[in-house]
């Protein structure tokens, strides 16, 4: 029976953690052991599951990250016991996540995996694997990290530092991550794939397979007295986390430029003080484990707003398209890829005024004209099992080399 190793920060928790879990139940149907270590945040798995680390270890590594040399440079005694759970586990195949997201310490993981046979697959959610320290850095025009960094204008950015050795880790990065031969890249939009043939990665063999969703929770779906909905059109938001880089501020001034008389605001994810310091017009929903709820929402609302910044291929889109409803978004990453003229609309970044003229328009047109094309551009390319089998046959030729 072959083994999968899967190594994120979640488990079955947020959108890697839960991409982590289907391909974990994709190889389980195929007769495959499937293990995967995490750091913090999981929910019940089907697979086995290692917590790297404690609460403690979490902790000092946030401090140590913000104030020392980086995300990914603490936890030593942690991953090196994870070293000798790989090592006693023997898996065949090693599958990396996000292993940034303080409990992690990637230059011992590196310097084992290194020196070891066993075939890597790496799946890119951000583009920090090539970066001095930023997941994203579109969002201030930054173009280090093609020849190196160094003087980083995205401190403030994800995974915040107050210390700048964004060079130091550049370099780290460049010697640990181009040293295993047999690494293979998934990047999950087209968008991320270009960015790495213009990286320190770009000889490593690099494929993109998208992002998958479960079509049969993710459909058309109803709950009676669903909080925060009345019969104006509803326009929504769902982020795992509210922020400047999730165009929160943008939903504020959305909601200045639309007829509160025509046109409900709902955002599901923010925390207790961003509901709290909410304009009025605009419900605030805590972030929901409830899966039929959520795809109540998307259901009911006219129209999904994705206003974000930095992205790459946002499972929300897919969500929103899979439970009938068309989705609006910014040129950002490769979050316009899940959207066909049929199924949305992009617009330019921070475009308030051609934002509020595509909501307008996509209302006006009706869920009816949209609602047929979503659901079929969602069983047709967003299916989980279709996507992440393309997962376990890649895992399959890896072994057959």
């Amino acid at each position: 029976m072959p083994t999968l190793l899967q190594i994120n920060t979640t488990a079955n928790w947020g959108s890697t953690g839960k991409i982590a879990e289907q391909i974990g139940l994709q190889v389980m149907n195929n007769g495959w052991q499937s293990i995967i270590a995490y750091g913090y945040y999981e929910n019940p798995s089907k697979s086995r599951l290692i917590q790297v680390g404690s609460k403690w270890s979490v902790r000092w590594h946030r401090k140590m990250s913000k104030y020392w040399k980086g995300d990914g440079r603490a936890s030593k005694c942690a991953t090196q016991k994870l070293v000798e759970q790989i090592k006693e586990i023997k898996p065949d195949i090693i599958h990396l996540h996000n292993i940034h997201g303080i409990y992690l310490n990637y230059p011992i993981l590196f310097d084992y995996l290194n020196s070891i046979d066993t075939p890597v697959v790496w799946t890119m959610h951000d583009c920090w694997t090539f970066t001095g320290r930023c997941a994203y850095f579109d969002s201030v025009n930054c173009t280090r990290w093609q020849h190196g960094c160094g003087k980083c204008p995205a401190l403030k950015l994800y995974p915040k530092t107050k210390i700048d050795f964004s060079a130091e880790n550049f370099e780290l990065k460049r010697k640990l991550f181009t040293a295993k031969h047999n690494i293979v890249l998934v990047p999950v939009s087209n968008w991320l794939k270009e960015l790495v043939a213009q990286s320190m990665l770009k000889e490593h063999r690099c494929i993109t397979i998208h992002n998958g969703i479960d079509i049969d929770n993710f459909k058309p779906t109803t709950i009676d007295s669903l909080p925060g909905t009345s019969n104006k059109h509803l326009i929504l938001g769902v982020a795992a986390q509210w922020g400047e880089r999730k165009g929160l501020v943008d939903f504020y001034k959305l909601r200045e430029k639309l007829d509160a008389n025509t046109y409900d605001i709902t955002l599901i994810g923010l925390n207790d003080e961003q509901i709290a310091n909410l304009p009025a017009g605009i419900t605030g929903i805590r972030r929901t484990q409830n899966v039929s709820e959520l795809a109540a929402y998307y259901t009911h609302a006219s129209v999904f707003v994705n206003p974000t910044y930095s992205d790459n291929y946002p499972t929300t889109n897919l969500e929103a398209i899979a439970c009938g409803t068309p989705v609006i978004t910014y040129r950002t990453g490769g979050s316009p890829e899940a959207l066909t003229p049929e199924t949305g609309v992009v617009v330019e970044q921070g475009n308030i005024e051609a934002l509020v003229e595509a909501i307008k328009a996509t209302c006006s047109k009706g869920k009816e004209y949209y609602h047929n094309a979503c659901r079929r551009r969602a069983e047709e390319h967003f299916d989980k099992q279709m996507c992440f089998e393309k997962y376990l046959e890649l895992y399959n030729e890896l072994l057959t080399k």
